[in-house]
């Protein structure tokens, strides 16, 4: 397998420890900068060798799990680098979730401890309570209220501990978990290596998106999500620039308060947020922002919003996708080689094929599965052997989306398998109606599901979300549709709604619209 002339990483590999080697030499130079201040990657590597060294105080071993629920902070980044470098694994949840899900979480991971910020200190109280878990202690960010007992203050723990000497760990080694968003179940918590994390800076971040070490970066996704952890932490980090934190809630008006401010030259996002950074009043104008790139994945990016990010900011959207599974993005456009609409071609260092339902590579043009091979795949589902060896097949990784090719390479989305649709016979992508629906001037948002029609036939049916203070028909929309697409394809039936129902990333919940169209009993 190549990986683009990319030398692997040592067989004993500690990715912490190669992070902080990396930049000894910029030890003045601001790392991080969060809400309430920033650090020099010299005081980084300090936190996190501390870090380390609270932990193996406290008795937490090698491969012993520990829970890390905290917002977007530098205290994130030393908490998981800090883990990583003494070979306990940091288990990256969600911020947005409810008290079931960390229960769960917890018993399923057996985590030893658990990291929080303050602000979610009640909910994870609420979660530690509820069910039976393996926590001995409890670490607390950032907090002004007196601490629960026997809890720690995870400010006061890092500055009276002692620098830790990293830990001998093998490159194929568990160094932290993910959890999937278990939209059709329980969330399946991913295991990734210390080498992965190496892998997808460099060969995506350096190889792909040109990091440098002047630039300051900024991430929507948050860090607990696979594609912000690449964007926020592992790449910034792995070239020595600047990374602007935000605990709060990627809303327009907070994006554009850093874009302003900080100045950040490189910025990752969703395509859900660009649109809705477009469509607000207060969209900062080219001369107020110091952008040279910009970067989308979680969705496809619908053709129309990448061009008039493009005319109005003047810079690229790289538009990619990648997964929990591999980590990060492994199918991307390239700067300079944009084709909105499409997700671009391989990164290289990964393959892919787009296989029928024989199994068998599909032509160009046809609607295939997407596989993955690639350096960076986790090693498994935890306690899950049967969704494992349905995702992880050999060398390959099933994506679980649908893609055709074109002649030139170029692959664009057609969907989650689950979400495909087939209409008079021929499937039809409900991405591509989507895209469709959005470049009309009065539609923020839509989404697509299938409708069953009263000849019990499958019809497309969109939901639609307006621009504020626009109004639009359903005719005219479907008269839209119908002038870009093949006839059968335009939405028979469209309702109005006023938000789409979003993950905590941002990604549409079309599994939540295909309930509210089930019969009910």
């Amino acid at each position: 397998m190549t990986t683009n002339h990319v030398a692997p990483p040592p067989e004993r590999f500690n990715f912490a420890r190669h992070l902080l080697a990396l930049n000894t030499g910029r030890a003045n130079k601001t790392a991080l900068i969060d809400d309430q201040g920033s650090l020099t990657y010299g005081e980084l590597a300090d936190q996190v060798q501390r870090f380390a060294g609270a932990l193996t105080s406290l008795g937490l071993r090698r491969e012993e799990r520990v829970l890390l629920l905290m917002h977007d902070s530098s205290d994130w980044v030393v908490a998981f680098l800090g883990a990583l470098h003494a070979g306990v694994v940091p288990v990256a949840v969600n911020t947005l979730l409810t008290a079931q899900d960390y229960a769960y979480m917890l018993a399923n991971s057996r985590a030893q401890a658990a990291l929080v910020s303050a602000a979610l200190l009640p909910t994870l109280q609420t979660a530690l309570g509820s069910k039976a878990n393996e926590v001995k202690h409890l670490i607390v960010s950032r907090t002004t209220d007196r601490l629960p007992a026997g809890a720690h203050d995870f400010a006061t723990l890092v500055a009276n501990s002692a620098l830790a000497q990293p830990a001998d760990t093998h490159g194929d080694e568990p160094a932290f978990w993910l959890y999937s968003s278990g939209s059709t179940g329980d969330p399946k918590g991913t295991v990734h290596t210390q080498a992965n994390l190496y892998w997808t800076a460099e060969l995506y971040g350096k190889g792909v998106l040109g990091l440098r070490e002047n630039d300051v970066v900024f991430s929507a996704a948050k860090l607990f999500f696979a594609y912000g952890l690449g964007n926020a932490l592992t790449f910034p980090l792995s070239v020595g620039a600047s990374v602007v934190l935000m605990a709060e809630r990627p809303t327009p008006q907070a994006c554009f308060k850093r874009f302003t401010e900080q100045k950040p030259t490189v910025f990752y996002g969703a395509p859900t947020g660009y649109g809705g950074m477009l469509a607000s009043p207060d969209l900062p104008k080219k001369n107020d922002v110091a952008l040279r790139l910009c970067s989308s994945a979680g969705e496809a990016l619908p053709q129309d919003i990448g061009q008039r990010w493009t005319n109005h900011f003047g810079v690229e959207i790289i538009d990619g996708i990648g997964s929990t599974e591999m980590l990060h993005v492994f199918l991307s456009n390239r700067p300079g080689d944009v084709r909105y609409g499409t997700t671009g071609k391989p990164v290289p260092g990964y393959e892919i094929e787009l296989r029928g339902e024989d199994g068998q590579p599909v032509p160009d043009g046809e609607i295939g599965d997407l596989y993955i091979k690639g350096p960076s795949a986790a090693l498994m589902y935890w306690n899950n052997r049967a969704k494992t060896r349905d995702t992880f097949q050999g060398g390959w990784t099933k994506a679980g989306d649908k893609y055709t090719r074109d002649q030139d390479g170029y692959c664009t989305y057609a969907g989650r398998n689950d979400d495909m649709l087939k209409v008079s016979g021929i499937y039809v992508s409900p991405f591509e109606v989507e895209a469709t629906l959005v470049q009309h001037p009065a539609v923020l948002e839509a989404a697509v599901i299938g409708k069953t029609d009263a000849d019990g036939l499958t019809k497309t049916k969109a939901f639609v979300v307006l621009k504020n203070g626009v109004q639009a028909t359903e005719a005219e929309l479907q008269a839209f549709v119908k002038e870009k697409l093949a006839p059968y394809k335009y939405p028979r039936f469209i309702e109005f709604l006023p938000e789409l129902p979003k993950t905590a990333t941002g990604k549409i919940q079309r599994f939540r619209l295909r309930e509210r169209e089930a019969p009910t009993a």
